[in-house]
């Protein structure tokens, strides 16, 4: 039932098929990762087809290797009318050493479409319910905003390059 379901969690085992040529687990697979986690929750919670409109603020804090325990955390932190926020982790452990730590996180909109003809449709809002989530929730109308005046000035950098 939409919007019941704010938050997803994907658990696995980091395998020998995710590494780069330096033996840690390439950028583009914890982006793969993020992209599914994101687009899971997004469709629990709208109930609706949901496409990535953007990912901002992406910081890729400490490499995870093969074995590690991954857990990729997805949580919904800000409603628009169509669009959805959500804060992305992705979580390392380390079993044989029972460490983890924070490797990747940023945060992502989605927008859900109707199933006829793919055109926004709304969903249903989403409201915090403490201060840790009213501080996630300023924290994505911060990077929106910041993401439309880049947006704003790439637009008009590639407008006087023609």
């Amino acid at each position: 039932m939409p919007g019941q379901q704010h938050e997803v969690k994907f658990r696995f085992l980091a395998q020998p098929t995710d590494v780069n040529f330096g033996g840690k687990v390439h950028g583009g697979m914890v982006m793969k990762w993020i992209d599914q986690a994101g687009y899971a929750c997004a469709v629990a919670w709208s109930g609706a087809y949901c496409v990535t409109a953007s990912v901002s603020g992406i910081q890729f804090v400490a490499p995870i290797l093969i074995g590690d325990l991954v857990t990729v955390r997805a949580r919904l932190i800000h409603t628009g009318r169509s669009s959805m926020h959500m804060a992305v982790d992705v979580l390392a452990r380390d079993l044989r050493k029972d460490e983890h730590h924070l490797a990747t996180s940023c945060v992502m909109i989605f927008v859900a479409l109707d199933a006829p003809d793919g055109k926004p449709t709304p969903v249903p809002a989403w409201e915090p319910r403490d201060d840790a989530e009213r501080a996630l929730q300023g924290q994505a109308m911060r990077l929106a905003d910041l993401s439309r005046e880049m947006e704003a000035l790439i637009t008009t950098r590639v407008v006087s390059d023609s």
